[in-house]
C-alpha cells in the first residue's frame, strides 16, 4: 500500500546520445589496451544482470563524437570505476572514481556525470573497469553522451520536479503537524512520519544528498535510500492501521500489519549492516519484504469493505497507484521486467499522488470525526437538557430551578402557582388531557414571565416563577391570562397564587421565601381559589 519497492538508483535522464555497451568479466592478466581490442571477450546481447556480481570490463561501441561532452550514467552499487576515453588521435584520458569521488559526480536524478576532455580529434571509444559491482540492476546502465546544455537542462527540469515534490511534502507536513497538535489523532502522526520519510527518500534518491554531503561514498547514499524507503513503508502501514475505524483493523490483522512493518524495517537495517557480506541476497530479501506491503493491502481493503468502513473509497483511491507501481517495481527488482527510465522515475509521481490523495483522505476523515464530535456534543447537550428540564412542559425541573435560584443577587419575587381542582380536570379529561392542561399552563407562565425570570414545574400541578422584585409579575394579570387561555374541550381552568418577596442569597433565605409564598398559597386556596395572596413581611422574615 505504498510507493515503490526499490530505491531509485538509475534515474539517468533522457538527454544526450545513447552509448551501446558490451560486458566482459575481468580475468587475471587483463590490461586496458588489450580489452579495448578484445572484441571476442564481450557479450553484447545478454542482460547485464545475468552475470551476477564481480569485476567487469564494459566497452562501448565505436563512436565518433566531437565537441564538449559529458558522460552520464546510472549511479549503481559498486566500489570503484575507472573510465578510459579514447580519441581519434590516439590520446587516452583516464579517470578513476572510488566511492567518494563517484559521489562527487552525482547530478540530480541520481546521475553520475563525468566531463570528458575536448580535443580536436573525435571521441572513438569508451572503456570502463568496474570493481565490486553488485550488478543489482546492471554494471553500466543508461550510458549517454550529453552536451553541457543538455546536462544543465536535465538538472533544471529535475530540480523543478524534486523541488515541487519537496515543497509539497513540507507544506503537507507543516499543516498536518499543526492539525495533529490540535486534534491528536494517531493517523495524523503516522501520516506526518510518512511525509518526512518520503521527503528524506526524495532528498537521497534525487542525488541532492551527494551535493549537500559530498564527503560520503555513493554507496552510503544508496543505503540511505533503502532505510528511508523502508521507513516510509512502515509509516504507511501504521497510517493504514490507524486511519480506519478501530472495528476494521483489529485482532490478527493489526498483528499482521505490525509484523509486516517490522520485517520491512528489519530487512533495510540488515542490508545496511551486512551489505559487505552479500549485497545481492540482501537486496532480494529487501525487495521481497515489500511484497508484504502489497499482500497486507488485500485483507485491509477486504476488511474495510466487509465492515462497511466510511473511509474505504478514499483510501483505495489514494493507494491504488502506489500499490500498482510497487508490484511493477518488485517485478523489476527480480528482473521480470527490464529497467526503463520512465519506470524508475515513476517514484516521484507515485509519491506525489500518494501524499496528495492521502491528505484528501485525512481531510475527509477529519470531517467525519468533526461530525461525530458535533453529534456527541449535541447528544450531551440534549442529555443535560433532559436532566434539567421537565420532559412534559419543557420548563426547568425542581433541581435545576433551585440550582439557578439560590444565590441570585437582589430582592426577588417568588410566585407559586397551583392549578385549582386538578384531580377533577384529570378525571374529566383523562391523563392525556391533564397533561395538555399542564403544557398550556407552562406556555401561559412563559409569556407572563419577565425576561430574566426563572420558570419551573416543581411537581404535579405546582409551578414556580422567580423574578427580580423590580420586574415582578402582576398577579391579577396572570390570573386573567390563565382564565382566558383555551383549554381542551373548553373546560374552565383556574389557579391559585402564593406570592412572597425576599432575598435568596443562600439556602436559608430561600427556605424562608418559599415557606412564606407557600403559606400565602394555602391562604388563597382557603379563601376560595382563583385568587392571589401575598405573604406578610413577618412570615418572610421568620
Amino acid at each position: 500500500m505504498l510507493i515503490l519497492a526499490a530505491p531509485a538508483s538509475a534515474q539517468t535522464g533522457l538527454v544526450g546520445e545513447p552509448v551501446a555497451t558490451c560486458v566482459a568479466r575481468v580475468q587475471p592478466g587483463d590490461t586496458p589496451r588489450a580489452m579495448l581490442r578484445a572484441a571476442g571477450r564481450y557479450d553484447c546481447t545478454s542482460a547485464q544482470t545475468t552475470f551476477g556480481p564481480g569485476d567487469y570490463w564494459v566497452r562501448s561501441a565505436a563512436l565518433s563524437i566531437s565537441g564538449d561532452r559529458r558522460l552520464r550514467m546510472a549511479s549503481l552499487w559498486q566500489r570503484a570505476v575507472t573510465i578510459w576515453a579514447v580519441y581519434g588521435d590516439g590520446h587516452v584520458a583516464v579517470s578513476r572514481l572510488d566511492g567518494r569521488a563517484l559521489a562527487g559526480t552525482i547530478q540530480l536524478g541520481a546521475i553520475a556525470e563525468l566531463p570528458l576532455e575536448t580535443r580536436g580529434a573525435p571521441l572513438v571509444r569508451l572503456l570502463w573497469r568496474v570493481e565490486d559491482a553488485a550488478n543489482l540492476r546492471g554494471v553500466v546502465l543508461g550510458a549517454r553522451l550529453a552536451t553541457p546544455a543538455q546536462s544543465q537542462s536535465s538538472n533544471l527540469l529535475l530540480a523543478a520536479l524534486y523541488g515541487a515534490f519537496g515543497g509539497l511534502c513540507l507544506s503537507l507536513l507543516v499543516y498536518n503537524v499543526a492539525l495533529w497538535a490540535a486534534q491528536r489523532h494517531r493517523f495524523q502522526l503516522a501520516y506526518c512520519t510518512m511525509l518526512a520519510m518520503l521527503g528524506c527518500y526524495a532528498f537521497s534518491s534525487s542525488g541532492a544528498f551527494a551535493w549537500v554531503f559530498p564527503g560520503y561514498a555513493n554507496n552510503i547514499r544508496l543505503e540511505l535510500n533503502y532505510l528511508t524507503l523502508a521507513a516510509s513503508a512502515a509509516a504507511a502501514l501504521a497510517f493504514a492501521r490507524t486511519f480506519f475505524e478501530q472495528r476494521v483493523l483489529r485482532g490478527w490483522l493489526s498483528v499482521l500489519i505490525s509484523s509486516a512493518s517490522a520485517i520491512i524495517m528489519g530487512s533495510a537495517i540488515l542490508f545496511v549492516a551486512a551489505s559487505s557480506w552479500n549485497v545481492v541476497l540482501l537486496d532480494r530479501l529487501y525487495a521481497a519484504s515489500f511484497l508484504l506491503v502489497i499482500a497486507v493491502s488485500v485483507p485491509v481493503l477486504w476488511q474495510a469493505w466487509r465492515r462497511k468502513s466510511d473511509y474505504l473509497r478514499l483510501f483505495a483511491y489514494a493507494w491504488a497507484l502506489p500499490i500498482l507501481l510497487a508490484a511493477v517495481r518488485v517485478a523489476g527488482n527480480f528482473h521480470l521486467l527490464a529497467w526503463s527510465f520512465l519506470l524508475d522515475n515513476s517514484t516521484l509521481a507515485a509519491m506525489a499522488a500518494e501524499a496528495l490523495l492521502s491528505s484528501l483522505a485525512i481531510a475527509y476523515r477529519t470531517r467525519l470525526l468533526a461530525r461525530e464530535r458535533d453529534a456527541a456534543l449535541e447528544g450531551e447537550v440534549a442529555a443535560l437538557a433532559l436532566a434539567d428540564h421537565d420532559p412534559l412542559t419543557g420548563l426547568m425541573n425542581r433541581r435545576a430551578f433551585l440550582r439557578e435560584a439560590i444565590g441570585r443577587a437582589g430582592e426577588q419575587q417568588l410566585v407559586i402557582v397551583d392549578i385549582d381542582h386538578f384531580k377533577t380536570v384529570n378525571d374529566t379529561l383523562g391523563h392525556d388531557g391533564g397533561d395538555e392542561v399542564l403544557r398550556i399552563m407552562a406556555r401561559v407562565l412563559r409569556r407572563a414571565a419577565p425576561h430574566s425570570a426563572l420558570v419551573a414545574r416543581l411537581g404535579g400541578e405546582e409551578f414556580a416563577l422567580l423574578s427580580q422584585a423590580g420586574a415582578s409579575v402582576e398577579a391579577d394579570a396572570l390570573l386573567a391570562a390563565i382564565r382566558a387561555e383555551r383549554m381542551p374541550f373548553d373546560i374552565g381552568v383556574t389557579a391559585s397564587l402564593g406570592i412572597g418577596e425576599g432575598c435568596v442569597r443562600d439556602e436559608a433565605e430561600w427556605k424562608r421565601l418559599y415557606r412564606g409564598a407557600d403559606q400565602a398559597l394555602f391562604i388563597a386556596k382557603a379563601a376560595g381559589r382563583d385568587r392571589a395572596r401575598v405573604a406578610p413581611p413577618v412570615a418572610i422574615a421568620a
